[in-house]
C-alpha cells in the first residue's frame, strides 16, 4: 500500500448488488467510493445503470433513516461520496488508488477481463481484493500482474450491515498487503478474519452443511421448515451469536460433541462422525474448559469472569430479540385455551 496516510477512498470495479452494498458500507463509514460499472454500454444504457445503481443505494438509505439509524441529511451526505462511472471515467483516479476491490460476475472469463483492465490502470503498489466466492486466491494470482498484492475479500449481504469479512490469502500473499486491508476494513467498523485459500473460506463452508441439513430434514419429515427455522433462529442462532462453534465445544466439553456424532453416524449417516480434530482433543485430554485446554487454552484465564462475561452477551442478545425469561411470567401470563374436543 503507498505511504503511511490512511486511506481516504476506495475504488470498487463492478457495480452490481455486491459492489453497491460495498460502496454503500464505505460511505456510510465516511469513505469517498469510486463505483465503476465495468460492463460495456451505449450512453444512453450507462446513464441508466448509473442512476439505477445510485437509486438503489439511496433507498438502502431511506431504509437506515426509516430505522432512526441515521437522518436525512446524513444519509444525503453519505450518498454525496459515492460516484458512479465507467471504465473512462475511473482512469481519472485510478492510478492513485491504494486500493480496489473487484466484485464482477463470477466467471472467470469476467474476472480476466477486469484484472487484465485494472493491472493496465493501477499503480504496481495497489492492492487488489477479489470478493469472489467461487475462485481461490491462488487462482487468481495466476492472471494478475504483481500476485503479492492479491487476496480474497469476501462480504457476506448485505455487504453494508454485515460486520464480517473473510479475507483469504495464499503463501505468496505479501503480509502488507493482508494487514493493509485488515486495517482499512476495521476503520470502517468491519470484522475481518483470515483464512488460507480453501474453497467455501469459512461461513460458506460451514453454512452450506448447515442449510443441507435442515433441507434433509424437511425431505424426512422430521419437522416443518417453519419449525426447523423456529429451532435455528431462536436456539442454534442465538447460541452461536455469542460463543463461536469451536469456543462451544470447549464449554460443553468435548467428550458431548464426540459420543454425540458417533451416536448420529450410527443412526443417521457417517457423515456425522467426529472430525479427526475431536478425536484427538478427546484422547489428549483437551476436554475443554473443564481440563483447562481444548481449542483454546485456559490455563491463565479466570474462568468465572469469562463466564459472566458470555452469559451477560447472551443476556443482552436474549433482551434485544424480546426472549429473555421473564420472572413470574407463568403468574402473568393467560393460558393457551385448550384444544377443542
Amino acid at each position: 500500500m503507498r505511504g503511511s496516510d490512511p486511506i481516504r477512498e476506495v475504488h470498487i470495479l463492478g457495480a452490481g448488488r455486491m459492489g453497491q452494498g460495498m460502496a454503500l458500507a464505505f460511505a456510510y463509514a465516511g469513505l469517498g467510493v469510486t463505483l465503476i460499472d465495468f460492463k460495456t454500454r451505449h450512453a444512453d444504457a450507462r446513464a441508466a445503470f448509473a442512476a439505477a445503481a445510485r437509486g438503489e443505494i439511496a433507498r438502502q438509505m431511506r431504509t437506515l433513516v426509516s430505522l432512526a439509524r441515521i437522518t436525512d441529511a446524513q444519509a444525503e451526505e453519505a450518498l454525496a461520496r459515492i460516484v458512479v462511472v465507467d471504465r473512462e471515467g475511473a482512469r481519472v483516479t485510478l492510478g492513485q488508488s491504494a486500493i480496489v476491490f473487484e466484485a464482477v460476475p463470477e466467471v472467470i472469463e469476467a474476472k480476466q477481463a477486469a484484472f487484465d483492465w485494472l493491472c493496465e490502470h493501477v499503480d504496481a503498489t495497489t492492492l487488489i481484493a477479489s470478493t469472489t466466492s467461487t475462485f481461490l486466491v491462488t487462482e487468481l494470482q495466476r492472471i494478475v500482474a504483481h500476485p503479492e498484492r492479491v487476496l480474497n475479500a469476501h462480504w457476506l449481504n448485505p455487504a453494508h450491515l454485515m460486520p464480517l469479512v473473510e479475507i483469504s490469502r495464499s503463501a505468496q500473499t505479501a503480509d502488507s498487503a493482508v494487514q493493509g486491508v485488515v486495517a482499512l476494513l476495521k476503520r470502517v467498523g468491519k470484522v475481518p478474519v483470515v483464512c488460507g485459500p480453501s474453497p467455501g473460506y469459512i461461513v460458506p463452508r460451514i453454512q452450506a452443511l448447515a442449510m443441507n441439513e435442515a433441507a434433509r430434514m424437511v425431505e424426512e419429515g422430521v419437522a416443518s421448515a417453519e419449525d426447523i427455522d423456529t429451532a435455528i433462529r431462536t436456539g442454534f442462532g442465538l447460541r452461536f451469536s455469542v460463543l463461536g462453534l469451536l469456543e462451544f465445544i470447549d464449554w460443553g466439553g468435548c467428550d458431548i460433541l464426540y459420543y454425540a456424532s458417533d451416536y448420529l453416524a450410527r443412526q443417521i449417516d457417517p457423515r456425522f462422525l467426529p472430525a479427526q480434530r475431536v478425536v484427538d482433543n478427546m484422547r489428549d485430554g483437551r476436554d475443554g474448559l473443564r481440563d483447562s485446554r481444548g481449542f483454546y487454552e485456559y490455563g491463565n484465564v479466570d474462568v468465572q469472569a469469562y463466564l459472566h462475561q458470555r452469559i451477560a452477551e447472551f443476556m443482552r442478545g436474549l433482551d434485544s430479540t424480546g426472549l429473555a425469561p421473564v420472572f413470574n411470567a407463568a403468574l402473568s401470563r393467560t393460558p393457551d385455551p385448550a384444544p377443542a374436543s
